[in-house]
């Protein structure tokens, strides 16, 4: 692996708090050539799948040898793994909680580690806090998997399972696609788990969700003020848009509502 020194961080944390400043300050103390890019602090506390669905989406807009560290994770200070993913050029660690499922489910190729702790004495650890992993484990591997001073294979047991995503892959039948609301971005669109692939061959799409039916158009724009659209957005996938306005409050769904795409042409 070459590595590029750059390392995302994607959290529940928030900005209120100092606790994503203090993982980079842990970072930075052991690799000061460290570039740290934030990618996500906002994702819903406790809400793994949507950290998954980004880092899944936004990986690739980043130069090889990245690591992207996530850190959504109910089950800190447990039993739980955490583990390492090498794929596509890139390292993604995570805690093995059904965040990286969106990734490894189609992924072809990718090697996939647990977590040794016992193989880290080097690095010298404190003994890790019991609701910070972030800081006391991820950082200082992160940190020192970009320095070029750790291999993955050195510090990881191989494995071929990991825990499966909270939400299904989105379900398709004839001239039909059920699918997952998995994110509310800033202007209240909805953004789905289905991808355009899923409904390239439909000639007239149009999304249904909660009781209302939306035409599928190509951009916000083409929308009157006020009328909810469907559109394919900038990450490939389905959402629900509001031309402006927010289709969150307009339709009233939130994250996990299905979202069901058909072709009104064959209907």
């Amino acid at each position: 692996m070459h590595w590029s020194g750059v390392i995302t961080l994607t959290t529940d944390f928030g900005h209120k708090g100092p606790f994503a400043a203090v993982m980079r300050g842990v970072i930075l103390t052991r690799n000061p050539a460290a570039q740290i890019i934030d990618l996500a602090h906002d994702i819903p506390p406790q809400w793994p799948p949507e950290a998954g669905f980004w880092i899944s989406r936004a990986y690739r807009y980043f130069p090889r040898g990245t690591i992207h560290m996530a850190i959504v994770d109910p089950g800190v200070g447990t039993e739980r793994e955490i583990l390492i993913v090498e794929h596509d050029g890139h390292v993604f660690m995570a805690p093995d909680n059904g965040l990286l499922a969106p990734l490894l489910d189609h992924a072809e190729r990718a090697a996939v580690w647990q977590l040794d702790m016992e193989r880290l004495e080097s690095l010298h650890l404190a003994k890790p806090s019991d609701t910070f992993h972030g800081r006391d484990i991820f950082a200082p591997v992160a940190a020192e998997l970009a320095a070029g001073r750790l291999s993955v294979a050195a510090i990881g047991r191989s494995v071929n399972t990991w825990t499966p995503g909270w939400l299904d892959d989105p379900q398709v039948s004839a001239n039909k696609v059920t699918g997952t609301i998995i994110t509310i971005d800033t202007f209240g669109n909805l953004i789905s788990n289905i991808d355009q692939s899923l409904i390239k061959d439909y000639r007239e799409p149009v999304a249904h969700i909660a009781g209302h039916q939306i035409p599928m158009l190509t951009t916000y724009g083409r929308a009157k003020p006020g009328d909810l659209l469907a559109l394919v957005n900038s990450f490939g996938v389905v959402e629900i848009a509001r031309s402006e306005g927010s289709a969150a409050e307009g339709i009233g769904s939130d994250r996990g509502a299905p979202l069901v795409m058909m072709d009104g042409y064959k209907t």
